[in-house]
């Protein structure tokens, strides 16, 4: 799914440089739901832009040129005659643009009176209270940004995504099977840095290959995944990033619609270093049953033995009857090489 309703799928090749040090490379440039992401020819992962964050820097010249905000180093140059990608982008950032406030005195006056304000009440309200609100008044678009932005700051750890060209469908199919329509880009896979899985605002799960290589089913990485969505419906991301980074990251969300990055940096580490809350049984039973898939290999992937997780095995709700499919023989090999190591 794309963010324009038109398109089921939309990609384009483009010129993309990291940073100004290096060479202009051809790439491949998908348009998501919420994001753009940027993988070289075989197919490999080299970037995720939030579209919400995307600026194209020479106006309506060809060809184009974008850069994410505040990071006008790394940039992506799409020629002309990819003008349904171009033409796709700018759209989206037209529509964006219409939703935020216009400059001007008015805005700077009203933004010191918030500023003031909000910082009053923050003194004042319950660091909780500021963080729940915070919480429900973030947008999708920019929980989608954070998102992002922390797998930008977790990759010093877990290396760039994979994503090989042939994997990418199956990866797709997968995360559609057990997340629904929509979510087909939302499920990253890294080499290293994350025990098994974790989840990110915005809805991104993020994967280690070890899920997908080390198990001859495809039922254990579905397992994964729903589980990881499940802990996202339970205990919100965005919650546990307000949690750890502090009343004035809150304060600061509210009132600018930003996350100091040092507070980015951070939780990243927090997150790949720290344990995550056990979800109750039941819960997950539940949540396998509603999904129609098996709980029993993803039990037995999280314990070869089964003992601590027993109750997933003997309370399979699928345990009579086959899994709805998950993927088929060739998307699950194919899937198995999303890293380059088939």
């Amino acid at each position: 799914m794309t963010a324009l309703k038109e398109f089921e799928r939309l990609e384009a090749t483009g010129l993309w440089r990291p940073n100004q040090a290096e060479q202009r490379r051809e790439v491949v440039v998908s348009l998501g739901d919420a994001t753009l992401t940027i993988t070289d020819v075989p197919g490999r992962v080299l970037a995720h832009w939030s579209i919400a964050a995307v600026v194209r820097s020479n106006g309506t010249a060809l060809p184009a040129i974008f850069h994410p905000d505040g990071d006008p180093d790394e940039t992506l140059e799409l020629a002309e005659d990819e003008a349904e990608m171009i033409n796709g982008i700018d759209r989206l950032l037209r529509a964006i643009e219409k939703r935020r406030p216009n400059p001007g005195k008015l805005r700077l006056l009203l933004s010191v009176a918030v500023i003031v304000g909000t910082t009053a009440a923050a003194v004042m309200w319950a660091p909780g209270a500021l963080k729940d609100y915070a919480v429900k008044v973030v947008p999708p678009v920019k929980r989608a940004e954070i998102g992002v932005d922390l797998l930008k700051h977790m990759s010093r750890v877990t290396g760039q995504p994979c994503m090989t060209k042939d994997a990418r469908p199956a990866l797709q199919k997968l995360a559609t099977r057990i997340l629904g329509p929509g979510r087909d880009d939302t499920v990253i896979v890294v080499p290293d840095g994350v025990a098994e899985a974790t989840h990110l605002p915005g809805g991104i799960v993020v994967l280690n290959k070890s899920v997908i290589e080390d198990f001859e089913d495809p039922d254990v990485p579905a397992g994964f995944i729903l589980v990881e969505d499940t802990h996202a419906k339970i205990h919100d991301p965005l919650a546990s990033v307000l949690d750890h980074a502090g009343l004035m990251a809150s304060a600061r969300l509210v009132t600018t619609g930003q996350l100091p990055g040092e507070a980015l940096s951070a939780y990243a580490e927090h997150l790949l270093t720290q344990p995550k809350p056990e979800l109750d049984e039941t819960t997950l039973i539940d949540a396998f049953g509603a999904a129609k898939l098996h709980s029993t290999p993803y039990a037995y992937a999280k314990d070869i033995t089964g003992e601590s997780t027993l109750a997933l095995i003997e309370a399979d709700p699928m345990a009579d009857q086959p899994s709805q499919d998950v993927l088929s023989d060739g998307d699950w090999l194919r899937l198995q090489g999303i890293c380059g190591t088939p």
